[in-house]
């Protein structure tokens, strides 16, 4: 049965950012929904056809993002659009504001996987995030890091990597062991800097409130008061991961992120391995599971994530 519906725009400002410049947002979303005639008058938007229930809710959904000041660029919208498709809400998960950063920029979760990965951090002493590449585990945790010293949550944040990449490890490595740790620690420091900025930055590391060190560097210590992050974790091995996860003390929270598909540890299995059947019901720990759908990266990025977790789902189908 052909639905109608007739949504009303409050604002020529909104309608100029539903619409795109030339009409551009207006023609993907006809693109999308081909089972909507979409005809827009003034401030009302006419739908007519078998999709015009769905369409109708992407275009309340985007009046909502846009009254709350969330930029509709294409890349949004296509995210946008596909959410909708899922019957999920973009508004929720595009307003909801994690953290002001340097310059104003304000970081905030991109799909809802990613929502439900923030929400599980700000909920639990330990959250486990394990996804592919491009889906933000590494971002968004050094975000909420940020988030939980500037409220004087905790005192000092702490970002660790197991030093194992590639086959590679730290003795091949020329320079000091600041030189050695840097290439594996470089990308949670860098995104640390783009949170805080080069000022920021500087007076963290000079009042001793962000620290950078390998994994092997925790052994024997207690972490109280303090936002600890540890990344690339299907890196560690299981008596890594154990020492890890028995260093969190009074006032602390931890944030380990993995992809369960690129163990580089040699000749042991990885320290994820089984953890969730193990610690799942553990009061105060976490597991989020983040998918190609959760990819923030170039759109190329979750193509490859799709095709490579169907070629899985493929092998474990295939009898042996």
């Amino acid at each position: 049965m052909s639905e109608s519906t007739t949504i009303r725009i409050p604002g020529n400002h909104l309608m100029s950012a539903l619409v795109g410049e030339h009409d551009c947002h207006l023609r993907r979303i006809e693109e999308a929904f081909p089972g909507a005639d979409i005809t827009v008058r003034g401030n009302e938007v006419h739908l007519n056809g078998d999709d015009a229930d769905t369409a109708a809710t992407l275009f309340e959904e985007l009046v909502v993002m846009a009254e709350q000041g969330q930029r509709l660029d294409e890349r949004t919208l296509v995210r946008t659009i596909d959410m909708v498709r899922a019957d999920e809400r973009p508004s929720s998960v595009f307003t909801h504001e994690v953290l002001r950063a340097d310059r104003g920029r304000i970081i905030r979760p991109k799909s809802a996987g990613q929502k439900a990965y923030v929400e599980a951090i700000e909920k639990n002493v330990v959250t486990f995030g394990i996804g592919p590449a491009g889906t933000g585990k590494s971002w968004l945790a050094v975000a909420m890091a940020v988030r939980a010293l500037q409220e004087g949550e905790v005192e000092r944040i702490i970002l660790t990597r197991p030093a194992v990449e590639a086959g590679e490890r730290l003795g091949f490595l020329p320079g000091d062991m600041m030189a050695k740790v840097d290439p594996y620690l470089r990308p949670l420091y860098d995104a640390l800097h783009d949170m805080v900025g080069n000022d920021g930055m500087e007076r963290m590391v000079e009042r001793g409130l962000v620290e950078v060190a390998p994994l092997a560097f925790m052994r024997g210590r207690t972490l109280n008061s303090s936002f600890i992050i540890l990344d690339e974790a299907q890196n560690t091995t299981p008596e890594q991961m154990k020492m890890f996860l028995t260093r969190i003390g009074y006032g602390s929270k931890a944030v380990v992120t993995g992809d369960v598909t690129q163990v580089d540890v040699q000749s042991s299995r990885s320290g994820l391995s089984g953890l969730e059947s193990m610690l799942g019901a553990v009061d105060g720990i976490g597991f989020v599971r983040l998918s190609g759908r959760d990819v923030v990266r170039h759109r190329i990025v979750q193509d490859i994530v799709d095709a490579y977790e169907k070629a899985a789902a493929n092998e474990s189908d295939t009898p042996s």
